[in-house]
């Protein structure tokens, strides 16, 4: 029984696991993969972009100089050299006199108010004794006032 008891173990460790299939590895996205793919992507978007404005700007700067040869060329078929006229010599310039009134002239104000002197002037003003030290200026009023006398408008 021993032997029978042993030879089981003996078979039963000689038995060979089931096979297990072989693993098939996942396809990993990575994040670095897609990032790759959609800026190439933009690249070219980009790339086709400029090209257009590349091709934009030829073909516009074809028209503009094809227009100005065409103006040049308007232009030229225009021009006519003429002469300029002869200045009259016979009939000399007077000049007229001009409508507008003239100004009224206007005396200057040589007053300085008393709002815009300086204190310093002020005080030296009225610390003088005597009216022989401070001179006497006319106003406006005094002047026009002699003037109508000399006329005699008054």
């Amino acid at each position: 029984m021993r032997k029978m008891w042993g030879s089981s173990l003996v078979f039963q460790c000689l038995i060979k696991p089931p096979v297990k299939k072989n693993t098939i590895p996942i396809d990993l996205k990575l994040h670095n993969d897609i990032r790759a793919v959609e800026r190439a992507r933009f690249a070219h978007q980009v790339a086709e972009k400029r090209r257009l404005i590349k091709q934009y700007k030829m073909e516009r700067e074809r028209q503009q100089k094809l227009e100005e040869q065409e103006e040049i060329k308007r232009l030229r078929k225009e021009m006519i050299p003429k002469a300029q006229l002869m200045p009259y010599f016979d009939r000399p310039f007077v000049p007229r006199r001009s409508e507008k009134q003239p100004t009224v002239p206007r005396e200057p104000k040589f007053c300085i108010p008393r709002h815009k002197t300086i204190r310093c002037c002020r005080m030296s003003c009225n610390d003088m004794s005597g009216p022989s030290q401070l001179q006497h200026l006319p106003s406006s009023v005094e002047k026009t006032e002699a003037l109508y006398k000399n006329r005699g408008l008054q």
